[in-house]
C-alpha cells in the first residue's frame, strides 16, 4: 500500500444502512510543493465507504485556493444532486497548475500525479472510468493539462471560462513568467504550455486519440468574458482535429454567477456521459 504524508480533518453525519455524508479537509504535506496543500472532499449523502461513486476534480481560478468554490457554491448540495465526490484542491494564487521550472518553484503537475490523485484513488476507491476534471479560468487550463498529460486517467474533462493561450494578454505573461521563467527566455515554453497548442497531442493518430477513446471535452464560457475567443479558439482546433467536444456559449461574463451555472451544466454534462446517454453523436 503507497504512503501519503497527509493528516484529516472531518464533519460527517451518520446515517442509516451505514451511508455517510461527510465534508473532509486533508492537509498534504508535499515534497514536491515544499508546502502543505490543503484539500477539501465532499462525499454524497448517498456516499457508502467501499464503493465506487463518480468523482469530480474542481479546480480553481488565479489568486484563488482550495474553499474558493466551497464558500461561493454549495458544493455538499451539488454532491448530494449529483451523487458525485467533489474534490477540491488548492491550486494556490498562481500556479497555473504546471510544474515551475524555478528551482525553489512547486511542481504541481507531479503533485498531482504522484501524492493527490492516487491518494484520492485508494481512499475514496475511484476509478478513472468514472473520474472528470474541470475548473475555471486558471483552473479550466489546468484541468485540459492535467487531463492531456495522461486521459487515461478520466472519463472526460472540463474547462469554464479557461484561458487557453498563455501568451495572450499582458497580465496573463506577468504572472506566469513567475512560474516558469521570463517570457523571453521561456517563450517556447509559453507556447507548448498553452493549451490551444497542447490540445494537439490528443487528435487522430495520436497516442492519446480521443476520437478513438470516445473521451469529450466540455469547453463553456460566457459569451461577454474577455476570455470567450480562448474557448471559440479551442473549439475550432478541437474541429480540425476531429476531437470529440462541446462548445457551450451562454450569456455570462467572469463571474461567480456564470460560474455556478456552469458547474451545473458540466454535471449534467459529465453524468450524461457516465450513464452513456445520448450526447448528439
Amino acid at each position: 500500500m503507497k504512503q501519503f504524508n497527509i493528516s484529516f480533518l472531518f464533519a460527517f453525519i451518520i446515517l442509516p444502512a451505514g451511508f455517510i455524508c461527510a465534508q473532509e479537509r486533508i492537509v498534504f504535506s508535499s515534497p514536491h510543493l515544499k508546502t502543505n496543500d490543503t484539500v477539501l472532499i465532499f462525499t454524497p449523502q448517498q456516499y457508502e465507504q467501499g464503493k465506487t461513486f463518480p468523482t469530480l476534480y474542481l479546480l480553481h481560478g488565479w489568486s484563488g485556493n482550495y474553499s474558493n468554490w466551497s464558500k461561493r457554491v454549495p458544493l455538499q448540495e451539488v454532491s448530494d444532486k449529483y451523487g458525485f465526490i467533489i474534490v477540491c484542491p488548492d491550486g494556490f494564487y498562481n500556479s497555473w497548475y504546471l510544474d515551475s521550472s524555478r528551482p525553489d518553484g512547486m511542481l504541481w503537475k507531479q503533485f498531482f500525479d504522484k501524492e493527490l490523485y492516487p491518494s484520492i484513488q485508494e481512499r475514496y476507491h475511484t476509478v478513472p472510468d468514472s473520474c472528470f476534471i474541470t475548473g475555471l479560468s486558471m483552473g479550466g487550463h489546468g484541468a485540459l493539462t492535467i487531463f492531456i498529460d495522461d486521459p487515461t486517467r478520466f472519463r472526460s474533462v472540463g474547462s469554464m471560462s479557461g484561458v487557453m493561450d498563455l501568451r495572450q494578454s499582458s497580465f496573463i505573461v506577468s504572472e506566469v513568467t513567475k512560474v516558469i521563467g521570463p517570457f523571453s527566455a521561456e517563450k517556447k515554453r509559453f507556447f507548448t504550455e498553452s493549451i490551444i497548442n497542447r490540445v494537439e497531442m490528443v487528435g487522430p493518430g495520436s497516442a492519446q486519440d480521443l476520437q478513438a477513446s470516445k473521451k469529450m471535452l466540455i469547453i463553456s464560457c460566457g459569451y461577454d468574458d474577455v476570455y470567450s475567443p480562448h474557448s471559440e479558439k479551442l473549439a475550432q482546433k478541437c474541429r480540425k482535429l476531429k476531437i470529440p467536444h462541446l462548445l457551450l456559449l451562454t450569456p455570462g461574463n467572469h463571474s461567480w454567477k456564470y460560474w455556478e451555472f456552469a458547474l451545473d451544466m458540466h454535471l449534467t454534462l459529465f453524468r450524461k456521459i457516465l450513464n452513456k446517454e445520448n450526447l448528439g453523436y
